[in-house]
């Protein structure tokens, strides 16, 4: 990819057109919205690379985009398809240190169903 060619952000949707991630992002107040857009921007200005403390890899292709605001913590994991979609698969506000197995897990699985069918749908952030 050239550097001067943006990756474009997208919420992941399922085979039954549900998207868990947009439903958390929705049900944030107007503040954290707009918190974790500037990250999402950021994220894409920087062609996905962003390292601590903004990204964290978790495991294989997921990355996790860290957003500590307003004594919440925010995570969203995300992986980059193809070179050119950045697709936001999971979310979730972060109560302990360690991130939960259980939300990792979500997240794989919703990574697994998203290769499994290319065909699912993706909506622009």
């Amino acid at each position: 990819m050239s550097s001067d060619q943006k990756l474009n952000l997208y919420f992941y949707y399922n085979t039954n057109n549900r998207s868990f991630i947009y439903e958390f992002y929705s049900a944030l107040d107007k503040k954290s919205r707009r918190k974790i857009l500037s990250y999402a921007n950021l994220l894409i200005e920087k062609n996905g690379n962003l390292g601590m403390p903004y990204s964290k890899h978790i495991q294989n292709k997921i990355w996790e985009l860290r957003v500590d605001f307003n004594k919440n913590c925010y995570r969203i994991f995300y992986f980059i398809f193809d070179g050119q979609k950045i697709i936001l698969l999971h979310g979730f506000s972060k109560k302990t240190n360690k991130t939960p197995q259980k939300e990792i897990n979500k997240a794989i699985n919703y990574y697994n169903n998203y290769l499994a069918n290319l065909n699912d749908k993706l909506y622009e952030f």
